[in-house]
């Protein structure tokens, strides 16, 4: 083994151990798709409050129209929907309690065995320290189911559920708080209680204690309650207008985020359709037949292209960054949302200046490539293809996720900069993360994925296989168990495009408006 090679393999073997630690230790952290369907079901709970009032829209609209398109939105029964959706992430984040409670067990066992002696002060010190994070942890997701619960009676009350609701926040009432960690959580069930006894009670802190510590329809279906029983009418007036201004807005989210994918999808469904029956008749010369049979000219080994992806990519990745971050003292934790959005462009940043310069070093020998290697052609329809292939992926990336879905349950971990960009709601912090995923992203993993693994390994298998592999590592490098499918299907799509295309611009404007349409869909959930 010559000294390259042995450093390469050492670089790998460094490189991918914490690599495959922070793959398989998604299986423990849970998935954005959960978030997604709660905030997707508070819009429908905002949108319940319509009152037959859609703003501009009712000047076009029959009333039998508003009711049509309501019962599309909302379906036959929004409050028993969202009562199975809220118990389901209940579900959810009690498994992560008790998830959370057995890793405390086995920590505080460790700690206290009767093995560890004086010498094992560090290894004591050691368990001590995961001891308090995971109590930390615990007493977050708890306030998260609890929080839960109370939401959970709201809608239950809204439904005339009264002894149900009643049982939930008499529950949390009687729970054992520590250090007052769950004082707002038992004095906001303990004014909800009182509001639906009978006869219902209004404590004179009631409004001020509700519209702290709930939000949205939740906030909305306390204090309308609450105006009631106090016989205040104009303030209830006053909330009912502004809830109804809230429900036509969620209206108008819940037709983007809905129906426009939904067209798409129809359209990438007649695209496949018409392709597939394109290829079946014409052959070789379909559209989706074109340089299906011509491989690139790779005037490199798999060395090139191990040190590419393991120096270029996993170990900046997993190794160099972090490190100098570690050298430098950073904690991104402690940052703002804003300052989290810089950190994410600058480490991106950083990371796809390094791989390119680890690509560019690793080619140079073989320049001038040869025909068809990293190809930008801004004359060939590139953007028909990009567009194309969207559409079709939309369809398909969607019906495999759902799959998806029913193995993982929830579990298995999502990208971090998706749950930022749930929460975003400042404009600078959605610019960043636009430039981030939808421009900087595509054009960095585009290269290296496209441009040149899938080219590379041409040079030992067939396209189609190719496609395969370069898809498969696409999604693993995104450290999601949970996403490898949905990303490995997305990246076959991209495969197919970028080899039926010849042009890096076809597959770039494909993922970026993939990346985007994610991005917008979180920012009106979050919103």
């Amino acid at each position: 083994m010559t000294t390259k090679r042995l450093i390469l393999a050492v670089l790998t073997v460094i490189s991918l151990i914490p690599f495959f630690l922070s793959l398989f230790g998604s299986l423990n952290e849970a998935q954005i798709q959960s978030n997604l369907e709660l905030s997707q079901t508070n819009l429908l709970l905002d949108a319940t409050e319509i009152q037959n009032d859609l703003g501009e829209l009712s000047q076009e609209l029959s009333a039998e129209q508003i009711k049509s398109l309501e019962k599309l939105l909302l379906g036959n029964e929004p409050y028993s929907i969202a009562e199975n959706q809220y118990k389901e992430a209940r579900n959810s984040i009690q498994k992560n309690v008790d998830q959370l409670n057995n890793q405390l067990a086995k920590v505080a066992s460790l700690a206290n065995s009767e093995e560890n002696s004086l010498r094992d002060f560090k290894l004591i010190q050691k368990n001590t320290s995961q001891e308090k994070l995971i109590e930390k942890n615990i007493t977050k997701v708890r306030t998260n189911l609890y929080e839960t619960d109370l939401k959970i009676g709201l809608i239950q009350a809204r439904q005339d559920k009264i002894l149900e609701a009643q049982q939930i926040w008499e529950k949390l009432i009687n729970l054992e708080s520590i250090d007052g960690q769950l004082d707002k959580i038992q004095k906001t069930a303990q004014v909800l209680k009182e509001l639906w006894t009978n006869p219902a009670i209004a404590d004179q802190n009631a409004e001020s204690i509700l519209t702290e510590n709930l939000k949205g329809w939740f906030r909305y279906q306390a204090l309308d309650r609450y105006y009631e029983i106090t016989n205040q009418p104009e303030a209830k007036t006053q909330l009912e207008q502004q809830q109804t201004v809230i429900a036509t807005q969620a209206i108008l989210k819940l037709l983007a985020i809905s129906t426009l994918p939904l067209l798409g999808g129809l359209l990438g469904v007649g695209l496949l359709v018409f392709l597939l029956i394109q290829l079946l008749i014409k052959k070789e010369e379909a559209i989706l037949a074109r340089f299906y049979q011509k491989d690139w000219e790779t005037p490199w080994d798999w060395e090139t292209i191990w040190q590419v992806l393991i120096v270029g990519f996993f170990f900046l990745g997993q190794i160099a960054l972090p490190l100098l971050l570690g050298f430098i003292q950073f904690d991104a934790s402690a940052l703002s949302l804003r300052g989290k959005a810089y950190y994410v462009l600058a480490s991106y940043g950083a990371m796809t200046a390094g791989g390119l310069l680890v690509l560019y070093l690793s080619l140079k020998a073989f320049f001038p490539l040869p025909q068809d290697w990293f190809c930008f052609n801004l004359g060939d329809r590139w953007f028909l293809w990009g567009i194309g292939g969207y559409l079709i992926a939309l369809p398909l990336v969607v019906i495999v996720s759902l799959i998806n879905q029913e193995f993982w349950q929830g579990q298995g971990g999502s990208n971090p900069l998706l749950f930022l960009a749930l929460e975003a709601q400042d404009k600078v912090v959605l610019a960043i993360f636009f430039f981030t995923a939808s421009i900087a992203a595509p054009f960095f993993e585009e290269i290296m994925f496209r441009g040149f693994l899938l080219p590379s390994l041409t040079r030992y298998v067939p396209v189609w296989a190719a496609i395969g592999l370069s898809s498969l590592l696409f999604a693993i490098a995104h450290l999601n168990l949970s996403e490898v499918l949905p990303l490995a299907m997305l990246g076959i799509i991209l495969g197919v495009v970028y080899t039926r295309s010849r042009n890096l611009l076809a597959s770039m404007l494909l993922h970026s408006l993939w990346n985007s349409g994610t991005l917008l869909s979180l920012f009106i959930l979050g919103s």
